[in-house]
């Protein structure tokens, strides 16, 4: 098998048939298998793959893991990793989709003739709640975007169902099991074989479906942050990318600081013991510094 695509799913009744058939059409020289584990959906997106399953010409190249329980996002997608069987992985989730019938081959074709790179990604185009396609305009490729430093100092510019790459990693660490944002996780263990491509054609869709942001649900997102960091600093043994992750622990501390003391400046003072068990996190006398001059 040369590619499997990996296709996580939850709740995507609305979206699951045009991520799949996205896939199923896709024209190769080569064999390719697509695993979607449903993490037990509340709604019926069961009944939607089924169906593709038995009904779609290409229904036979689905192996399709339906969850009894709810196992969680990152579980869900390390479980159905170990199924992965290609020589390359593909990520496509049950809410986005694929436009282009050859991207898998042109991504293959660029991974089998430079061995020094582990992950080919691509330009998307974002599809809003409304409807309206744009271009994208939640990630920009930045200079030198192939190494890890890059990838590590400046986060995430590379789209979940944009990605191939070598199916290297044997088993995921704790870390990742614990992290509340996967993709980003799994390319920067990625990023310890090799270097990124990227290519600059739309062969994909994002579905960007947040809205407006609350006050509440940028704290989530900055706790989920927070985490991120210390997981990875948990994970990582490279003294110079930690550093670049201890700074953006630090930071993200702070981003959740400030959340935190607009949305309850009412209910606290700033001297209050909250703020300053953060302070006392930010401001070490000792105890960062010895963190630091770890990775120094």
């Amino acid at each position: 098998m040369m590619v499997s695509v990996l296709m996580i799913t939850y709740g995507h009744e609305k979206y699951i048939r045009q991520a799949i058939e996205g896939v199923l059409m896709q024209e190769t020289d080569f064999d390719f298998e697509l695993i979607v584990a449903n993490d037990n959906s509340p709604d019926n997106s069961d009944k939607v793959i089924v169906d593709l399953i038995e009904n779609h010409p290409k229904g036979k190249l689905i192996k399709y893991i339906d969850r009894k329980n709810n196992i969680g996002m990152q579980a869900n997608f390390s479980d159905a990793y170990s199924n992965c069987s290609g020589k390359y992985i593909a990520n496509c989730e049950g809410d986005d989709y694929w436009t282009d019938p050859y991207k898998l081959q042109k991504q293959v074709d660029f991974l089998e003739t430079n061995p020094d790179y582990v992950l080919c990604f691509h330009k998307v185009k974002i599809l809003k709640p409304k409807g309206e396609l744009v271009e994208d305009f939640i990630t920009k490729v930045p200079e030198n975007y192939e190494a890890q430093e890059t990838f590590a100092r400046l986060g995430n510019y590379i789209h979940t169902p944009s990605v191939v790459y070598r199916n290297i990693l044997r088993k995921f660490p704790e870390e990742f099991e614990m992290s509340p944002i996967g993709d980003y996780f799994l390319y920067m263990m990625l990023a310890e074989h090799g270097k990124f491509k990227y290519m600059d054609e739309e062969m994909a869709v994002y579905r960007f479906g947040v809205g407006i942001h609350s006050v509440n649900s940028q704290i989530k997102m900055a706790k989920a942050n927070f985490k991120l960091f210390t997981l990875l600093l948990s994970y990582f043994n490279n003294p110079k990318i930690n550093h670049i992750l201890l700074d953006r622990q630090l930071n993200a501390l702070d981003n959740f600081e400030h959340l935190v003391r607009s949305e309850y400046q009412e209910a606290f003072v700033s001297h209050h013991v909250f703020f300053k068990a953060l302070q006392s996190l930010k401001h070490p006398s000792k105890f960062w510094r010895k963190i630091k001059n770890k990775f120094n």
